[in-house]
């Protein structure tokens, strides 16, 4: 039988992708805040120091705040993984006939009848039962437990590469052209970003491109307009 291999490729692939669109999601995140940030400044004075300064801030902390609620967030799913292995060993240990009775019924609602289920499960064998029956069950393989600090790690990693292009676009534009450039280019990594994150999801591409471009438009709209308030006031 190669119901559990499959299972386990499956869920391993899944795995990657949710990866993957967490990846999307920081780079998204650290564009459009980033974005927000020094479009707003640079509405409220024409000078370049106080722009890098808090574009910079909030790099800084924006990266930093993305990778402790990753590690916190992933440090809570590694426990409860490692809390649903360890429960699982025990009951093997002590009640190996339940394991097997919850492993069947898992089976049987993947639409094999009772008698093949069982058989399966007979060939699976006391070695292997543990590991399908993680997967059949939560869709877990025992020898991969979440890494949190990974997961900060990639989080930070994220943010910092989608921060990026909107701190480069306002500090290397002219004075005259930063903030339309600035708006330009992020609308286009957000419909780029949006879009593969869309298409990894399985989502409609066109409709996630124009959610999120909308939604970086209206923060840099609202930045923008507090920075020019704020600019005028002072001024």
């Amino acid at each position: 039988m190669s119901t559990a291999p499959e299972i386990v490729e499956s869920a391993e692939l899944s795995g990657r992708l949710n990866w993957l669109r967490a990846g999307v999601l920081g780079a998204n995140d650290g564009i459009v805040s980033i974005s927000a940030t020094v479009v707003g400044v640079a509405a409220a004075t024409s000078t370049v120091t106080p722009v890098l300064l808090a574009g910079v801030a909030a790099v800084v902390a924006g990266a930093i705040s993305m990778a402790l609620g990753e590690y916190v967030s992933v440090s809570s799913a590694a426990d409860s993984q490692r809390s649903i292995i360890s429960t699982l060993r025990r009951l093997r240990d002590t009640d190996r006939h339940l394991v097997d009775e919850e492993l069947i019924k898992a089976y049987m609602r993947q639409g094999m009848s009772h008698e093949t289920a069982r058989r399966v499960v007979v060939e699976i064998g006391e070695d292997n039962a543990l590991k399908a029956h993680l997967s059949q069950r939560y869709h877990l393989a025992e020898d991969e437990v979440v890494n949190p600090w990974h997961a900060a790690l990639a989080s930070a990693v994220a943010f910092l590469a989608g921060a990026v292009l909107p701190m480069l676009t306002i500090l290397l534009s002219p004075i005259a052209w930063r903030i339309p450039v600035t708006v330009v280019a992020v609308l286009v990594s957000l419909a780029l970003t949006g879009g593969l994150g869309a298409k990894l999801g399985g989502a409609p591409v066109m409709r996630a491109v124009v959610r999120v471009t909308s939604g970086g438009l209206l923060a840099l709209a609202a930045t923008y307009g507090i920075g020019l308030a704020l600019g005028v006031a002072v001024a």
